[in-house]
């Protein structure tokens, strides 16, 4: 994941779903009957086509766009033994990250719009809302429930998405890939728990299952890509309920853990992600990247996958005058965002490369982007077509931050 002839480029892994994958996974979501052959086929080929775009767009580092997946880390109750699918119980609310938001409180007009807005997706044809007549479209989300022990039962579906990569990737001609899969903090995801005594409980399980998922993906030659948004965007909360004292031994004993599960797997093969959630909201209870940097870094990867774009977060190239990026270790900044439809330009793109060579030098950067541009398969943050735009200025920022980087004298951190 390095090179020492020109900026390499990849992305955080989740991309728009095709219709005909999204309108099963909305079944399977609703618990309505569907076609399993059916889905393994357009999911195949869904894969081999996404690929190919990824390839034609010259992006080094590619994925399958998580379109096997529901969501980045709802999906794992689905490969794990203990948990229950089923609709809300009378006045019980299904969990949300719009709950747990501290800024709700500062911004509450705007958030009560943007519960709103998320009804509405960039691929229906209608709104949710001109489908009065429709009872499924109404029909309430169903929850996931742990109610026994986890433990790990998706060897299938791993070994599927494997295939599907690498079958792809062979078509394409395409020389490497990545599979995304959540930390154990993360995979806690929102489900209701009915068996565990306490959290720590819960990550230790999480932690122990997951790992069979990670080494699988290391083993067949790909590199994992370990996602963790909940690292960040749940610190204001975790410090509201824990006090900073507790608030850091629960997030250092949930690093631990995600060591532990990837204990074993070389280093090299391993990518670390972590952003401030993907909503498009103000943001402005995000915790600094220098307060979390030191946990980043304690996780055993290669590189690490930081946002970097985003508007709230974009000075913090900076950062890293301060804190030195470990010998032999890989940066990887967003360098697009996905929380807007304006595509940036290219030269802007290489201008924030430049800024990151300046302090951790080209070879050990990659250019990425901040986050997916679609975190489940029902939460499309883009127009597809603006997705593929945006990867094409980040390969075209690289180059022009290639030539630039690599006519002058070595880039390297003052």
């Amino acid at each position: 994941m390095q090179s020492e002839k020109r900026i390499l480029t990849t992305h955080v892994g989740s991309l728009v779903r095709p219709t005909a994958l999204r309108d099963i996974m909305d079944a399977r979501e609703r618990e309505a009957p569907y076609d399993q052959q059916q889905f393994d086929s357009i999911l195949k080929q869904a894969v081999v086509e996404v690929v190919r775009k990824q390839t034609d767009v010259s992006i080094d580092i590619i994925s399958d766009g998580e379109f096997s997946k529901t969501g980045w880390n709802r999906y794992v109750a689905e490969r794990m033994t203990g948990f229950t699918h089923r609709l809300p119980r009378a006045g019980e609310r299904a969990p949300s990250n719009l709950t747990i938001i501290g800024e709700i409180a500062k911004f509450p007009e705007f958030y009560a719009a943007y519960d709103y807005i998320q009804k509405f997706n960039w691929l229906a044809p209608e709104p949710p809302a001109a489908k009065t007549n429709d009872k499924e479209s109404l029909a309430p989300r169903m929850v996931w429930e742990c109610v026994g022990p986890i433990s790990y039962q998706g060897q299938q579906a791993v070994e599927r998405d494997i295939d599907n990569l690498r079958s792809a990737m062979r078509l394409a001609k395409a020389g490497h890939g990545f599979l995304p899969v959540a930390a154990p903090m993360s995979a806690r995801g929102l489900w209701i728990d009915s068996y565990y005594r306490d959290e720590e409980a819960i990550a230790t399980a999480l932690a122990d299952a997951l790992r069979h998922e990670y080494r699988a993906i290391a083993d067949a030659g790909l590199f994992l890509q370990i996602d963790d948004a909940f690292l960040a965007d749940q610190y204001e909360q975790l410090g509201a309920r824990m006090g900073d004292k507790g608030r850091q031994r629960y997030l250092d004993r949930r690093i631990e853990l995600l060591n532990h599960a990837l204990a074993g797997i070389p280093e090299e093969r391993i990518r670390y992600h972590v952003c401030w959630g993907s909503w498009n909201g103000p943001h402005t209870t995000d915790v600094p990247l220098k307060t979390i940097l030191g946990l980043i870094l304690k996780v055993r990867a290669h590189a690490y996958s930081i946002e970097a774009a985003n508007p709230r977060h974009e000075h913090e190239w900076q950062v890293w005058k301060e804190v030195r990026l470990p010998d032999g270790k890989t940066l990887i900044p967003g360098l697009v965002s996905h929380c807007t439809n304006v595509v940036e330009h290219p030269e802007l793109v290489a201008w924030r490369i430049e800024n990151f060579a300046s302090v951790v030098g080209r070879d050990n950067i990659i250019a990425g982007t901040d986050c997916g541009f679609s975190q489940s398969y029902n939460h499309v943050r883009v127009h597809p077509s603006i997705q593929w735009a945006k990867l094409g200025a980040l390969v075209e920022g690289a180059r022009m931050a290639t030539r630039k980087l690599w006519m002058t004298p070595r880039a390297v951190p003052a």
